[in-house]
């Protein structure tokens, strides 16, 4: 995929993250199938003609600081994030955290997290800058760099079940599996449908080799999805280690039928025939 396709599908989903979708649908609508097919001066001539008579219209100029980012026009991009601040009431970091996604979109990832930086100053008693900049760093695989913008989100009042996922994977990653465990454990009780906490969970005790707690979160993650192969063959794998190779067995064929990886499966039942063969 290359990396205007890749750009261009961060901006489309990045506005439905960010509320930018409350621009009026005709326009939002051609302004996305202009950027689909890389044709940004038509993306950005839409929103500008839009802007010219709603100047107010906050998404709809966001959206344009982006679609700018993505054309390498980044100077016109910063003076429509100056624009933007004039509309907002004083001190709001959405300016900052506009031109953060134009200089990612840029593929500028210091001055993003900068500008991220800037938006937290902005607004002290706000998560949304640091949490915007800590799920960024974290995307990009710098877990020293998420976690403390993470846990200054939460400690700020960010208790979103991505958020609190995305700090207990960095604080994983970083060998800290009592805090990433504290993390997922708030996030399955804030959020008990949140499988990406139970995979959190099971993922940490698999780490600490705690086959019994691994079951526990794969069996929520069952319940939860209970057509999903992976769950079922996360739980096989977790009664295998216990030894309950009957069990696992079973589950095996549950995950066969529900699509599970053939590599997969073998992978499981291979070591299952030589776990039973050495006792």
């Amino acid at each position: 995929m290359s990396s205007k396709v890749v750009s261009s599908l961060v901006l489309v989903v990045s506005m439905a993250v960010t509320g930018l979708a409350c621009v009026p649908r005709g326009v939002l609508g051609e302004a996305e199938a202009a950027v689909r097919r890389d044709d940004y001066p038509k993306a950005a001539a839409l929103l500008e003609t839009h802007l010219h008579t709603h100047p107010e219209d906050v998404p709809a100029r966001a959206l344009l600081v982006r679609v700018l980012a993505l054309s390498s026009r980044l100077d016109l991009a910063r003076r429509e994030c100056e624009i933007l601040a004039r509309y907002l009431p004083p001190g709001s970091p959405r300016p900052a955290i506009e031109l953060g996604h134009a200089y990612e979109l840029s593929h500028d990832y210091e001055r993003a997290l900068a500008s991220y930086d800037d938006a937290a100053r902005m607004a002290p008693a706000l998560p949304d800058g640091p949490r915007i900049g800590g799920l960024r760093a974290a995307r990009w695989g710098e877990a020293e760099m998420a976690v403390p913008r993470l846990e200054e989100a939460v400690r700020r009042g960010a208790n979103d079940a991505e958020t609190l996922h995305a700090l207990g994977l960095a604080r994983m990653h970083l060998g800290r599996l009592d805090e990433a465990e504290s993390a997922y454990r708030t996030a399955t009780r804030l959020h008990p449908d949140a499988t990406d906490a139970w995979l959190g969970l099971a993922t940490v005790a698999l780490v600490r080799k705690d086959h019994a707690a691994a079951l526990v979160a794969y069996e929520r993650l069952v319940a939860l999805r209970p057509t999903s192969p992976d769950a079922s063959l996360g739980r096989a794998y977790a009664l295998a280690r216990l030894g309950r190779t009957a069990e696992a067995r079973r589950e095996l064929d549950r995950a066969e039928k529900l699509g599970a990886k053939p590599a997969n499966l073998a992978k499981q039942r291979a070591w299952l025939d030589s776990s039973e063969a050495s006792r």
